[in-house]
C-alpha cells in the first residue's frame, strides 16, 4: 500500500500466470492462484478490480486492444513458475518495453519467477536444457547438494526484463526447493555479476526509484554486495 499510495480496495490489478504454464498441472496451478486458493493469495488481496493478462496470447493481438489495460493497472501482479519461459514473454509481448513508459505510481510485483524475471540476469537450475524459444545466454552443468544427496542439474544463465539492477534468488531453504540451500544460493550468486539477494518465503523486497529496502521476518542474504 505504501508504494501504491491508496488502499488495495482502491487498487486495480492485472495478474500474469504466464510462468506457470510450463510445470506438469500449470493450468491448475493458475486457477489457484487466481482464485486465492495457494499458499500466497496474491490475488485475494480485495482488489477494486483484477483482470488475467496472458502474454503468449499478446503478440497475436492489436497492442491498442490490450495495451490501456496496462496502463491503467495500479498494479501488476506477476506469479511464480519457469522464470526463462516467463523472461521470454516478457520481451515478445512488448511488456518489458512497456513497463519503463507507465505511470511512476504503478506497481510491478513479483513473486518467485515473477521476481527473478524482473531482473536484468538471473541462474536458475533445470533438469534439462531448455530447448526451442527460451534459450539461455548460457547453460553448464552443475551439481548441487540436497538433503537427498548430490543433484545433476544444468545452470542456466537468463537476460531478465532489467527493471532492476540485482538478482534474486526465491525460496531460500523451502522445503519444497530442497536445493536453495544457502551454500547453493552462494554457489549460484558467484555466477552471476551483479548484487544477489537470496531471499526465504517470508522476506520480500520493496523497490523505489532510489532505495531497495528488505522486509522480512525470515532469512534472507545479499552476496556481491
Amino acid at each position: 500500500m505504501d508504494l501504491l499510495g491508496k488502499p488495495i480496495a482502491e487498487s486495480n490489478a492485472l495478474f500474469i500466470p504466464t510462468a506457470i504454464y510450463p510445470f506438469p498441472g500449470g493450468p491448475g496451478m493458475a486457477y489457484r492462484a487466481l482464485t486465492g486458493k495457494s499458499a500466497s493469495p496474491l490475488c485475494d488481496l480485495g482488489w477494486k478490480s483484477l483482470g488475467i493478462l496472458e502474454l503468449t496470447a499478446l503478440p497475436s493481438i492489436d497492442k491498442s486492444a490490450w495495451e490501456p489495460a496496462i496502463r491503467d493497472a495500479d498494479a501488476l501482479l506477476v506469479w511464480g513458475g519457469d522464470p526463462l519461459y516467463l523472461a521470454n514473454w516478457m520481451h515478445r509481448s512488448g511488456l518489458t518495453e512497456l513497463i519503463p513508459t507507465l505511470r511512476p505510481e504503478a506497481v510491478y510485483v513479483g513473486v518467485s519467477a515473477g521476481a527473478i524475471a524482473a531482473t536484468t540476469t538471473f541462474v536458475e537450475t533445470y533438469t534439462e536444457p531448455p530447448r526451442g524459444e527460451d534459450r539461455p545466454l548460457k547453460s553448464e552443468p552443475a551439481v548441487f547438494t540436497t538433503p537427498e544427496g548430490d543433484v545433476n542439474r544444468t545452470l542456466v544463465t537468463g537476460r531478465g526484463a532489467g527493471l532492476v539492477d540485482f538478482a534474486v534468488i526465491p525460496h531460500l531453504n523451502h522445503p519444497d526447493h530442497p536445493d536453495a540451500s544457502l551454500a547453493n544460493a552462494k554457489l549460484w550468486a558467484s555466477h552471476i555479476p551483479c548484487p544477489t539477494y537470496a531471499l526465504d518465503d517470508e522476506s520480500a523486497l520493496k523497490i523505489t526509484e532510489t532505495t531497495t529496502e528488505v522486509v522480512s521476518e525470515g532469512t534472507w542474504q545479499l552476496f556481491n554486495s
